[in-house]
């Protein structure tokens, strides 16, 4: 990219370029990595504020270690835009999040400097542990810097790590980037410490309390002194750091370069664990994302003056989220013992209207999925209908508290799953095609798979009053209505819908995939039947066209790989049955990002492609001709 709008971002392909530029010359180049973002991610969309946040932090990084042979582990990812446009990718950056193009996150095989894959939140003072440790055992010598987030750090595996470190005295450094802004707003313990901390309350409140009790002459007066003298340093946000065995500087300006760049000059020759505490803020430099961090913590393409986005608008039409939403605002006034519980997804996973109805009702846990599953438990034991709005890819982190506090203790527990299947540009650490295989293996757990928005509503119902552990998954994306009305009817668990009868070939659909295949079998006469639930499968429907039917096609957007397509194989196996079958669902490989559309069509479950799938199977059954996988 040569562009004379950017005159100093043209100066730089790689971080040993940064190291030609004065501290002047350096807040020139991070005038222009922020426009050239906003440029950018105005056309393509994508996570903006994170990034606009971090662009000196990535400079004076760069600028100060040796990268890649120094290494920096950024946690989760969301602001790592101005570290791909200093490590060669800037003119590639008009691709990121797009179908063959540059991640919007850290990929260990898109480039040297991205030293650890990241994609979900509070692994990367872990992973730069792990570095450490196989740095010394190597007798290597290269500097180690974990880069994370005030939101980040409020998981406990972010403690864990951070303790690990102390105990084992490591050379090691954690850059704490507190904007005070994850995606929802931060809840716990340490973002509260650390903003009351900063804020100076805490000090003005021990001293004017202290005053108070004891009074101006009181005889133990000079103590009082010495401990009001020592506060200063007994409530600094550095002294639980540490406690646990870090070196704790700060904080710091985390947009003034020249003091960036002098501080971690300095840190670069210190040794053992020490922790950086950064200011910044989220969206600096843009007025409307600064005011609205949320908003603009990931986009669509938008008019950089307005703020506004400029996709097409077309007839309103609900997505599965917004009828998650409705319902759960329903259900929760007709009973007062219902709970929602969300790890840091208030707004992604619907609930910002839920919490304004029904406060006392709603815990955001923030960046805690395996807490956020035990809590559930907790307050199913006392009498509560809790459930748990979390993201498919986010389940994963909490699979043990689902099969230990959960399941075995056979809890009243209903799990609302988002974004399962391909979720497109985020990619392959955010798609949700595990959860159906992972959850098929525990013995009590009902998962269901909505195929359209009424369905969805059905399901909640039947989870909601289900006694014992539920699920039902449901894709991103629109749905095909603008309205819907409330219902509290349910459905029988473990019965499937039929939607069309046919003959000789019978496809059973587990999910929102069913729409792509209602032309062909109508087309061919083929059996269509919405199965509705991956746990327990209708057997009855199964012996049913065990019976009728020469050939089964299960379809689903989880991975074959121990899905629901696997159930019914087992099944079959089980009674005998010779009947031939044909799963089709997400492939046994790693799947990159792009739009859903592009994606599905890649791995072959797009509408054309199972057309012509289903076609030559009904072929071959119709020519009595054996099937070649």
């Amino acid at each position: 990219m040569k562009n004379s709008n950017y005159p100093f971002l043209d100066k730089i392909n790689s971080p040993l370029d940064l190291k030609k530029l004065d501290n002047r010359e350096l807040k020139f180049l991070a005038d222009d990595i922020r426009a050239y973002i906003l440029e950018v991610i105005s056309q393509t969309g994508g996570h903006l504020a994170a990034g606009l946040g971090t662009v000196e932090l990535s400079i004076s990084l760069h600028y100060v270690f040796s990268t890649p042979r120094d290494k920096i582990i950024w946690d989760v990812g969301h602001q790592c835009y101005p570290h791909k446009i200093l490590t060669g990718r800037k003119d590639k950056m008009l691709t990121i999040r797009k179908y063959k193009g540059i991640s919007g996150f850290l990929k260990i095989d898109e480039s040297e400097y991205d030293v650890f894959g990241a994609g979900h939140s509070s692994t990367s003072i872990s992973a730069a542990l792990g570095m450490a440790i196989a740095r010394d055992a190597r007798n290597e010598n290269h500097k180690i810097i974990s880069v994370i987030g005030d939101g980040g750090i409020t998981a406990g595996m972010s403690y864990e790590a951070l303790c690990h470190a102390g105990y084992l005295n490591k050379d090691m450094l954690v850059v704490l980037n507190d904007n005070e802004m994850s995606i929802s707003p931060n809840v716990g313990a340490m973002n509260k410490y650390l903003t009351k901390i900063l804020s100076g309350k805490t000090l003005s409140t021990i001293k004017q309390k202290s005053g108070e009790l004891l009074g101006d002459k009181s005889p133990i007066k000079r103590i009082i002194k010495k401990i009001k003298d020592n506060a200063q340093n007994i409530l600094s946000p550095g002294h639980l750091f540490e406690e646990i065995g870090f070196s704790y500087y700060g904080p710091i300006d985390g947009h003034d370069i020249s003091s960036l760049n002098k501080v971690l000059s300095n840190l670069k020759h210190k040794r053992g664990p020490i922790l950086l505490h950064v200011i910044t803020k989220k969206g600096k430099g843009y007025k409307i994302a600064e005011q609205d961090p949320i908003k603009y913590h990931g986009v669509t393409p938008f008019n950089v003056k307005t703020g506004v986005s400029e996709r097409i608008k077309s007839p309103k039409m609900l997505t599965y989220t917004n009828i998650f939403s409705k319902w759960i605002n329903f259900a929760a006034t007709n009973d007062s013992n219902f709970v929602a519980i969300t790890p840091a997804m208030r707004e992604g996973s619907g609930l910002v209207e839920f919490e304004e109805k029904f406060p006392s009702r709603f815990f955001d846990v923030g960046i805690a999925e395996q807490h956020s599953v035990t809590l559930a438990a907790g307050m199913a034991l006392g009498g509560l209908k809790p459930i748990v709005a979390i993201y498919s890819t986010f389940l994963q982190r909490a699979f043990d508290q689902l099969v230990h506090d959960v399941n075995l203790q056979n809890l009243n527990v209903m799990f609302a799953i988002d974004r399962a299947g391909l979720v497109g540009a985020d990619g392959e650490t955010h798609h949700g095609i595990y959860d159906i295989s992972f959850m098929r293996i525990l013995p009590r757990i009902i998962i269901m798979t909505p195929s359209n928005e009424r369905e969805l509503l059905l399901m909640l119902n039947t989870g909601l009053y289900y006694k014992g552990p539920t699920a039902i998954r449901y894709p991103r994306g629109n749905t095909s209505c603008s309205d819907i009305a409330m219902t509290e009817e349910k459905i029988p668990v473990g019965k499937s819908r039929l939607i069309q009868n046919g003959q000789k070939v019978a496809i059973l659909v587990f999910g929102q995939l069913l729409s792509e295949v209602i032309d062909i079998s109508k087309k061919l006469s083929l059996t269509l039947i919405d199965m509705r639930f991956a746990k327990p499968v209708d057997t009855e429907r199964i012996d049913e066209l065990s019976n009728t039917h020469q050939h089964l096609i299960t379809i689903e957007d989880n991975v074959v790989t121990g899905g629901a397509g696997s159930a019914v194989n087992e099944y079959l196996v089980e009674k005998g049955y010779e009947i031939t079958i044909t799963n089709f669902g997400i492939p046994d490989q790693i799947i990159s990002h792009g739009s859903q559309s592009e994606l599905y069509s890649e791995i072959g479950l797009d509408k054309k492609s199972l057309e012509y799938k289903i076609n030559e199977i009904y072929n071959h059954v119709s020519s009595n001709k054996k099937i070649v996988e």
